[in-house]
């Protein structure tokens, strides 16, 4: 005659990410009630779980200004941390880019990558609403650009331009690819020039979400959100190399040019910056 459990509470009572069963998105939320809330925190430990055998791990999951505290197993993989992650953010893992030392891989556990107790797991992405409502006024301005473009000269014949790329190559230019589209690469793009013809460097700090614009003067770090719009065009006569400018504000003053990007790496730089990367 008992009362059958509810479908929250048969939820609630999963273990935190073993077994496999770490992927559910009620995996790991406390039951309600200070009166179950004791036992199971009183199961956990930093050796592993009494009852299971498994070992768990206390991290500080961190998105979007948000700390999150979670005890893990580490046996369980990258994929079933993303899933835990999604219980907590209502982030979906394909959107999902999560860092730890370097961009956690999906297939090997906790273990193997060595994530210690403390370990600081940092969440970049947003959730659908948020992109549409920061991608739909970039792709009107991206669409108003591009119209405007069709009406002028090639960009590289430009007298603006011209006064740059009639220096040449750069010397310490980086080796391009033509015809092929590569991810960005783990160290800075380098061997660039500036509208002002001084050397350039980009640095793409996902887990900040920015891009680090430096010179030998200084280093501008931008909020992706803050890039309205990316221009590229192929440099005539050079086509394995770009032209490229990040649109900062309304007229083309805020236009960042950056001159002899590879061409390998163009399509991976608009999609980072525009937020696009978020859906691989």
């Amino acid at each position: 005659g008992a009362e059958e459990p509810s479908m929250e509470a048969e939820a609630q009572e999963l273990p935190l990410g073993c077994g496999g069963e770490g992927g559910s998105p009620a995996a790991g939320r406390s039951p309600e009630g200070e009166g179950r809330r004791g036992p199971l925190q009183a199961s956990v430990s930093n050796g592993g779980d009494a009852e299971s055998g498994k070992e768990l791990v206390e991290l500080k999951v961190i998105w979007n200004k948000n700390k999150y505290d979670v005890k893990f197993c580490l046996d369980s993989t990258g994929a079933e941390l993303k899933q835990k992650i999604h219980s907590l953010t209502g982030l979906p893992p394909a959107m999902q880019k999560v860092m730890f030392k370097g961009l956690l891989p999906e297939d090997k556990t906790l273990r193997e990558i060595k994530v210690t107790n403390g370990a600081k797991i940092m969440v970049v992405g947003s959730t659908i609403n948020d992109v549409l409502a920061v991608n739909t006024p970039k792709e009107a301005a991206q669409q108003e650009v591009k119209a405007e473009e069709n009406k002028k000269e090639p960009l590289c014949r430009q007298k603006q331009h011209r006064k740059v790329l009639d220096k040449g190559k750069p010397d310490d230019v980086m080796p391009s690819v033509k015809g092929v589209q590569e991810r960005l690469p783990t160290v800075p793009l380098s061997g660039m020039y500036n509208k002002s013809g001084g050397k350039v460097r980009l640095t793409f700090k996902l887990e900040q979400d920015q891009l680090w614009i430096g010179t030998k003067e200084r280093t501008e770090k931008l909020p992706m959100g803050s890039i309205k719009n990316v221009v590229s065009e192929p440099i005539e006569g050079h086509e394995d190399y770009h032209m490229m400018a990040f649109q900062l504000g309304p007229t083309e003053a805020s236009y960042y040019w950056v001159y002899w990007v590879p061409t390998q790496y163009v399509d991976a730089i608009k999609d980072t910056v525009l937020g696009k990367w978020q859906y691989f």
